[in-house]
């Protein structure tokens, strides 16, 4: 049996844990927070379920990963069922059903004129244009000018507040639309809905949000809340945490802690430069009443206000909400002041009514062509000393709820049963 410390009791950290106790380790969990749940964690306002940042819900195309989470939850008893029911609001207010490629006949004549054409350009031009290299040209190559113009571009410069052309294409692989130009064209004739995207059918506990599942996950785990790791010594083959000896660390945290918290115990100098140059962006959250609709997502692309979607987290539960009146969470794009918060809400559709909100620093990391190599050369290093990392912000990658449960999976199967 293996002593090993778990730094952070988000989802990565939590299933991880999981997992090595279920292994037969003496797992300890230590959390700076005062629960468990990292990005996942939920507020109550005012009788109302607040997500502090996103809406998140569960679903999985792994077969291993819906089994493990199957073995934790009663799906049948805490969780609904859902399809997803999003909508574009357009800058004119009209309201596209997503995914706006499926949906172009609803745009006005004049743009699916445009889009008609681009089509029939696509068509003729064939593979001419060749492989996109960047976020912007796989766009702009994949749903043609008008696509790009009136939704993508505006709608992902909003969220990542860059040209889209410096954006790698690895960095979002796993999380791009990749239909055909034939799916394209076959869908707007049917009029069929899509169900194969991210979160297309998704569970979501009856009561408590991810909040539950955060702490139903936490459930008989050693977790040591409200504490700081401010050291990380090696001595022979302990690990000194907090003045306790561990075989083995899994950090969770943010590598960008991680050269102060070493402190050269392991020689990672040559990575240090690149750590502190990577890139991200944080969220605010703003939790507000909306008008009545039957939505989950509403994205934004108008350029008229900063915020880039409303995520109808109400909809999700009626437990989410008090009775008459229906919340969802308005997001931004890094911090934003309450003043410039409340000039927004007032020309953002549904009528959203300001309850509270949070900044949250980091929350999406952002990738170069460099990034994974580094990463993974990193951990080389590491791993031989008994020190691994995993979650969003250690290894850097931009992953759902059920991607950290995978790569927790991943980790425990490969190297550390």
């Amino acid at each position: 049996m293996k002593k090993i410390v778990v730094i952070g009791a988000g989802v990565s950290g939590l299933s991880i844990a999981r997992l090595l106790v279920d292994g037969g380790n003496k797992v300890t969990v230590i959390e700076k927070e005062d629960k468990p749940g990292g990005l996942i964690k939920c507020d109550n306002i005012n009788g109302c379920l607040y997500h502090k940042v996103g809406g998140h819900v569960f679903n999985t195309k792994r077969k291993d990963v819906l089994e493990w989470f199957e073995s934790i939850f009663d799906k049948e008893k805490d969780f609904s069922k859902a399809d997803r029911n999003s909508v574009v609001s357009m800058p004119d207010r009209r309201l596209i059903n997503y995914p706006v490629e499926n949906h172009a006949y609803q745009f006005t004549p004049v743009l699916l004129d445009e889009f008609i054409d681009n089509l029939q350009g696509m068509i003729k031009n064939g593979d001419t244009k060749g492989e996109p290299t960047n976020f912007a040209e796989f766009l702009y190559f994949r749903f043609g000018a008008m696509l790009y113009r009136e939704y993508f571009q505006p709608y992902n410069e909003k969220i990542w507040k860059r040209d889209l052309t410096t954006v790698p294409l690895s960095w979002l692989e796993g999380k791009l639309p990749m239909p055909t130009l034939k799916e394209i064209l076959y869908n707007n004739f049917i009029h069929l809905e899509e169900k194969n995207f991210v979160h297309s059918t998704f569970f979501y506990p009856r009561y408590g949000g991810s909040q539950f599942l955060a702490n139903k996950l936490a459930e008989e785990l050693d977790i040591r809340y409200n504490t700081q790791v401010v050291s990380l010594e090696k001595r022979n083959e302990c690990w000194l945490v907090n003045n306790d000896c561990f075989d083995q660390v899994i950090f969770c945290g943010n590598i960008k802690d991680l050269p102060v918290l070493l402190n050269n115990v392991v020689d990672i100098s040559s990575f240090e430069s690149m750590i502190e140059k990577l890139e991200y962006h944080g969220t605010t959250s703003v939790f507000c009443e909306i008008e009545k609709n039957p939505y989950s997502w509403i994205y934004l692309p108008s350029r008229e206000y900063q915020a880039h979607r409303i995520i109808c987290t109400g909809n999700f539960s009626e437990a989410n909400n008090t009775p008459g009146v229906l919340t969802g969470v308005v997001e931004f794009t890094d911090h934003i002041s309450k003043e410039d918060i409340l000039k927004n809400l007032e020309k953002i559709p549904f009528s959203p009514r300001y309850l509270t909100h949070t900044y949250t620093k980091y929350t999406y990391p952002i990738q170069d062509t460099l990034t994974r190599e580094m990463i993974l050369n990193l951990k080389n290093i590491l791993e031989k000393q008994g020190l691994y990392l995993l979650g969003r912000f250690a290894e850097w990658e931009y992953y759902n709820m059920d991607a950290a449960m995978g790569a927790a999976i991943d980790m425990f199967n490969s190297k550390l049963k």
